[in-house]
């Protein structure tokens, strides 16, 4: 039997289980599919809520300490597994923000580089990207090639004794006792576990449901494209209107992402694909002149102003639950597995977990 059993191996479950392994625990992971593969796999990586100061201050604070994380994280893994996450830290170009004066204000109280810039300045940096009045810099902006970090999660966790994974295996429940969770129920039995972490993003109010818990996550589908550019077409993240152009080492640049409510459906469609298109054309220009290779859907689990739920369950002993990031699971994920861990290990945390914490009151909103 597993100190922990996680339910979900996407970067918030992997990363879990990688603070508990860190820790000495024993854990098993059961994930649906394969691990890193669904929203972990489909979002784009920058290091940051995309606007940070529309955001409430907990928020600011998981995502400030993530991102001072990612890059050891990113050299840990690639030392370990010889997969490199490419961590990059080029900055973020903000075009056209018409709530500037509030991100500066947002900068100075949580002492964040983010300045105004020129059209001069904007196309020294990048140069093609379209001319802009009122932009932004953030020099200290990261990204992470996401699906890679899952690879590499995935590979370090298989090569640590006391980590066990379970792929291909749908969770039926959970397993209750005498009011104590004690494991879940899989087609290939009965799985069980000192204690049971929740981490299955969109999935995990359904898990919930049965115990008369109505967890408000539900899934809210983003669609992106990629286009095969030039390397160097495009060096940073540039972000305008709600939608930015990510670029890769090898010239692969990412532009997302619609936010729809449709359930679990994870089609794509032509509209969202011509949207898309749009949006990168105004962003930079030069993308007209080369072809869409890629087109592809993922489901955040959304939640109530974008806080997520993370602590133990109330009315059930031995269950946890880190779920409900929305657009910010990798964003968050080590300063929130790390509160996570903290609590699952009784030890002091590393920020005040009260916001995220899963009680009663913010159950019922």
């Amino acid at each position: 039997m597993s100190d922990f059993l996680i339910v979900g191996g996407g970067v918030i479950g992997m990363m879990t289980a990688l603070q508990l392994a860190d820790a000495g625990q024993t854990v098993s992971i059961v994930e649906r599919g394969v691990c890193g593969q669904e929203a972990s796999w489909a979002g784009g990586g920058i290091v940051s809520p995309l606007y940070p100061w529309r955001h409430g201050p907990a928020i600011s604070t998981l995502s400030r300490w993530s991102e001072g994380a990612y890059p050891t994280l990113a050299l840990r893994l690639l030392e370990e597994t010889g997969i490199d996450p490419e961590y990059r830290q080029k900055g973020l170009l903000y075009l056209s923000v018409e709530d500037d004066e509030a991100a500066l204000n947002w900068s100075r109280e949580f002492g964040k580089p983010l300045e105004r810039v020129s059209r001069a300045f904007v196309a020294d940096k990048e140069p093609q990207a379209a001319a802009t009045e009122r932009a932004l810099w953030m020099p200290t902006l990261g990204s992470v090639r996401n699906p890679r970090l899952g690879q590499a999660l995935r590979a370090r966790l298989e090569a640590m004794k006391g980590v066990t994974l379970y792929e291909h295996q749908q969770v039926g429940g959970l397993v209750v006792e005498h009011g104590r969770v004690t494991g879940i129920e899989t087609r290939e039995g009965h799985r069980r576990a000192q204690r049971v972490v929740l981490c299955a993003g969109a999935w995990t109010a359904a898990l919930l449901a049965p115990l008369g818990i109505e967890l408000p996550v539900r899934p809210v589908k983003g669609q992106m494209i990629a286009y095969r550019a030039p390397k160097g077409l495009v060096e940073r993240v540039v972000l305008k209107d709600g939608r930015y152009i990510i670029p890769r080492n090898d010239g692969l640049l990412l532009v997302g992402s619609t936010l729809e409510e449709a359930g679990f459906d994870k089609s794509t469609d032509e509209a969202a694909r011509a949207s898309l298109v749009r949006s990168a054309e105004e962003i930079v220009p030069a993308l007209a002149h080369y072809p869409v290779a890629h087109h592809w859907a993922g489901l955040r689990p959304g939640s109530p102003n974008g806080l997520p739920f993370i602590g133990a369950v109330p009315g059930v002993a031995s269950l946890y639950i880190n779920a409900g990031h929305h657009r910010n699971g990798l964003v968050l994920a080590p300063a929130s597995t790390h509160l996570l861990a903290d609590t699952l290990l009784d030890r002091a945390p590393l920020i005040d977990p009260t916001p995220f914490a899963p009680t009663e009151e913010r159950l019922a909103l």
